[in-house]
């Protein structure tokens, strides 16, 4: 049995405060944003929130990273600071601690409570790589709590990257991280469709077929599932999914996950994460696409009925 509210990984010190700087993106002030919109629609008594969690220190990025990007980006150093593609601050740096270890909690939450589905509103993993930042990324936070995970618990899992992006950072850190990243996060299992429209689609119904086999089989442990808003044709930067298609994307994650929870006779560990999305024009489509992923995992797998349908901008 599910809980009937998502656990929300959150605390304020994971967003960045100054809304002033140059950033093309807004993913730094993602989460503060997303949590007011939920807020604001009346949707956050849906969720529970979490905060009793620690940031993590800096030999929890030496798991996925060199000792000198690691170092020189906290220090502010170019070009390693701002290979991101961000402006650097001392609040901002401390703000990218406490976002990766959100991802890594709301993941090892679901893994010892699968009844709670565990949500960290974060991104900027993605493209992030051993040496260095990436598009709008800093650190592979990704590979970084999978890899503690398998370490600690030998647990093994799955990311379904809906974001409008290839997700390069699991990939590109499998040489620098060695074996137990392979282990941790077995190869075909960092799940990125490809095409658009019907062939994104089918790409990823058979990607899932996949990926439920293995979790059937216990060979999958637990599944993070980043439906990133800038996969919608309408974003700045993507253009795979019209808003049917997006969100019948979500349905199609969540109705593989209930099968597995009837199949196994237990609810499967599922954590969830925010990853892209690019509206300047009107960035409440981008935070409407999220509350509408997030309203589909409520009814589908926590028999709530939050009845919100998302508004989206044509651009």
């Amino acid at each position: 049995m599910r809980n009937s509210k998502i656990d929300i990984y959150y605390r304020p010190e994971m967003v960045l405060n100054n809304d002033g700087t140059s950033n093309y993106s807004r993913s730094p002030e993602k989460p503060r944003l997303f949590r007011e919109f939920l807020i604001a629609k009346g949707l956050y008594s849906n969720f529970n929130e979490v905060s009793g969690w620690e940031p993590y220190t800096r030999e929890d990025f030496l798991a996925a990273h060199t000792a000198e990007y690691v170092d020189n980006f906290f220090a502010g150093i170019k070009h390693d600071c701002v290979s991101n593609g961000l402006e650097w601050s001392k609040q901002f740096a401390d703000s990218v601690r406490y976002t990766n270890s959100s991802l890594y909690h709301a993941v090892k939450g679901a893994l010892e409570n699968p009844a709670a589905i565990a949500f960290s509103p974060t991104s900027g993993f993605h493209h992030a790589r051993p040496y260095c930042g990436s598009g709008f990324c800093t650190f592979s936070g990704q590979v970084i709590a999978s890899l503690k995970l398998y370490r600690d618990k030998k647990a093994v899992g799955a990311y379904i990257d809906l974001d409008g992006h290839f997700g390069n950072s699991i990939e590109d850190a499998r040489e620098f991280a060695g074996a137990d990243l392979d282990s941790a996060v077995p190869p075909g299992f960092n799940i990125n469709p490809s095409g658009s429209h019907k062939r994104y689609i089918a790409d990823l119904a058979d990607k899932l077929k996949a990926l439920e086999k293995k979790a059937v089989s216990d060979e999958i442990h637990y599944i993070v599932f980043c439906h990133g808003a800038d996969s919608h044709e309408w974003d700045e930067l993507g253009s795979q999914c019209t808003t049917d298609e997006w969100l019948e994307c979500s349905k199609m994650v969540y109705s593989m996950v209930k099968r597995l929870d009837e199949k196994l006779g237990r609810p499967f560990p599922l954590a969830l994460a925010l990853f892209g999305g690019y509206r300047h024009d009107d960035y409440d489509s981008v935070l409407n696409l999220h509350a509408g992923d997030l309203s589909i995992c409520l009814e589908t797998l926590c028999g709530a009925a939050p009845n919100f349908i998302p508004s989206v901008k044509r651009r």
